[in-house]
């Protein structure tokens, strides 16, 4: 005697169960928020066209040291006037081999240039000094 049961295809699922519908997976993490970073908020702002309160608050501030250097060196150049015209006088100025008569403000100036030129070369000198040692490119030999 024959019975005549269903056949099922070989890997369907048992009688009663409900096949498994969801193809995404399950591990995929859910979408986040973009970093609250300044760099995030730089870029939002340029593709909105739109300057953010940070970016506003920094150009407003350099713009006032701009400002301030402005001032500063107007009046270094004021008081460098004031000097000059206030010390027009002849000084004696004795050297290591003899001696010679000089306006005292030409004496100054030139001190003060002497003083920043030894200036900035020994500041050259420190930085070459105390530099980072440099990185061997893999290219060079």
């Amino acid at each position: 005697m024959r019975s005549s049961t269903p056949s099922q295809p070989a890997g369907a699922p048992a009688p009663g169960a409900v096949p498994e519908t969801v193809r995404d997976s399950v591990t995929d993490p859910p979408p986040q928020a973009p970093p609250n970073t300044a760099r995030a908020r730089q870029a939002a702002a340029a593709a909105n066209e739109t300057e953010t309160r940070g970016e506003h608050f920094r150009r407003k501030a350099l713009r006032g040291r701009l400002h301030g250097y402005g001032i500063a060196a107007v009046a270094l150049v004021a008081m460098l006037i004031a000097l000059a015209a206030s010390n027009t006088g002849q000084v004696n100025v004795h050297w290591l081999i003899g001696s010679s008569r000089v306006s005292l403000v030409w004496l100054v100036l030139a001190a003060a240039i002497l003083g920043w030129a030894l200036g900035l070369m020994a500041s050259a000198r420190f930085h070459w000094r105390t530099r980072a040692p440099r990185r061997r490119s893999a290219g060079r030999s």
